[in-house]
């Protein structure tokens, strides 16, 4: 059996034998009330140290650095180093072996309280995003597609920003998005985070955000999940097409 064979094993042996129906269960009653949930339990450490090393491999091959802004988003920051599922898939092997874990999307499934699918648009799948200057953020926004899961590699504590802030229960309209009148008119979550943390969120009705970096280093990789309803509908993809294009006038990171 391979080194990823062997992890995959380690994660579908995990969710079947020590994972209990409580610790789902509490992850359901958040994840259906703030839009979130932590969910470390579902992944044994040698899978969590496997991700966060290929991570950092990863993030060494050859990652870009990106500051940008979209309108959909009323021009909220990005500002960011990254590494597109392209490169992940071309240089690593755990990650793209864990995305897929049928037992992982089952787990995943009874915490939304519904099925939750591979993304059929692939450049969502998966992403690693490393903040790292004072002011790198991932500014406010939605998500095209309903559910990420975020797997915190690094993040500096929590005085030094890099937590997640997170409005449940709101609407994208791309061409008028008000994040500002959302931002009033719904109460503002925030999410203290750790090393080895991972958190499910249902990301197209909660608007989200990293607050800005102002000291240390937060990387993760974010894993795009859809629904079944997702499978169905017409998306279209502006921010992330243009967060994540090709790097030809970029510096890459090496």
């Amino acid at each position: 059996m391979s080194d990823v064979g062997a992890l995959l094993l380690d994660l579908e042996t995990h969710l079947a034998t020590n994972v209990s129906e409580e610790s789902i269960a509490r992850a359901r009653r958040d994840f259906s009330y703030l839009g979130h949930a932590k969910i470390p339990f579902l992944v044994p450490d040698s899978v969590k140290k496997a991700v966060a090393d290929e991570v950092n491999r990863l993030l060494e091959v050859g990652s870009v650095r990106r500051d940008v802004s979209f309108a959909e988003t009323d021009h909220s920051p990005r500002r960011m180093r990254n590494v597109r599922r392209k490169e992940i898939v071309e240089f690593g092997t755990v990650i793209p072996g864990v995305y897929n874990s049928a037992r992982m999307l089952q787990s995943l499934g009874q915490i939304a309280g519904e099925p939750v699918h591979p993304c059929p648009y692939e450049p969502e799948q998966f992403v690693i995003t490393c903040l790292e200057k004072d002011g790198d953020t991932h500014g406010w926004h939605w998500d095209d597609y309903s559910f990420a899961v975020v797997w915190v590699i690094e993040t500096p504590p929590i005085a030094d920003g890099g937590f997640v802030q997170c409005v449940p229960g709101t609407v994208w309209n791309k061409a008028d998005p008000q994040i500002n009148r959302t931002l009033t008119r719904h109460p503002i979550y925030s999410v203290e985070l750790f090393s080895g943390d991972l958190y499910l969120m249902r990301t197209d009705t909660t608007l989200h955000r990293v607050y800005p970096v102002v000291n240390g280093t937060r990387k993760i990789i974010n894993m795009g999940y859809a629904s079944t309803r997702n499978l169905t509908m017409e998306l279209s993809h502006e921010t992330m097409d243009g967060l994540w294009a090709d790097p030809e006038t970029l510096e890459v990171s090496r």
